[in-house]
């Protein structure tokens, strides 16, 4: 799953002179060095979760911390399950914000909630956006990039989809591999937006074409269903 693998954009800088220290005294020191790496990540992306600056910032020896991440790679799978997890949430928290209504509009804003919380999640954390995909396919235990469903982003996609095939949306055949059209074009929008030519847009712009990429992944679910609805 999840196999994409991005940089950082450009204009993404990270100043290494004045490092932020944790306040870790002879506690947990893999977390410290997990929450060092993620910050890195947060303001750099992938290429600045480097072992030897989080040990730095935890202030202990790099010695120490190989007791717990063998290499930068170790470190780097640590971060992108922690990063994957908090894109998870954000795309539950979309989903927990749809109103009740009709089984069928239901299960509609709950897959457009998807698409939304990634997109959200990509320009508000864009060096921790790309960093989930940095190593992702290295990830052995997947629970570490679920969110509080104890379901991954792709697992979230996928029973969206799934709900929508179970109330009668889309036929199980229009079903097949959906997720991987959706994903596609959530996640090139996202790129485009962060280091491609759209990252000029402004909130507003970028906004409104996020809505309408999400009306089009629908209306390509839905082209099959008749006028006047399913059955």
């Amino acid at each position: 799953m999840w196999t994409v693998c991005t940089v950082p954009a450009a204009g993404d800088t990270v100043n290494m002179s004045k490092p932020t220290r944790t306040a870790y005294r002879h506690g947990d020191l893999p977390a410290a060095l997990l929450a060092a790496g993620t910050e890195l990540a947060r303001r750099g992306g992938p290429e600045a979760v480097v072992l030897r600056e989080a040990t730095r910032r935890v202030g202990v020896s790099p010695n120490a911390a190989y007791r717990h991440f063998a290499d930068h790679r170790a470190l780097l799978r640590a971060v992108c399950a922690v990063a994957m997890s908090q894109l998870a949430r954000s795309m539950e928290a979309e989903q927990a914000a749809v109103a009740p209504a009709d089984p069928q509009r239901t299960a509609l804003l709950r897959l457009r909630a998807v698409g939304a919380g990634y997109l959200r999640y990509a320009r508000e954390q864009p060096g921790l956006f790309r960093t989930a995909f940095a190593a992702a396919d290295e990830l052995t235990d997947e629970h570490d990039a679920c969110g509080d469903s104890g379901l991954t982003p792709l697992e979230l996609l996928n029973a969206a989809l799934d709900e929508l095939v179970r109330v009668g949306l889309v036929t199980a055949e229009r079903r097949r591999d959906a997720e991987m059209v959706a994903w596609s074009a959530v996640h090139g929008l996202s790129m485009l937006l962060l280091e491609g030519p759209l990252r000029g847009l402004d909130d507003a712009h970028a906004d409104r074409v996020g809505r309408q990429l999400l009306d089009h992944v629908e209306a390509g679910l839905l082209a099959s269903v008749p006028a006047g609805g399913p059955g």
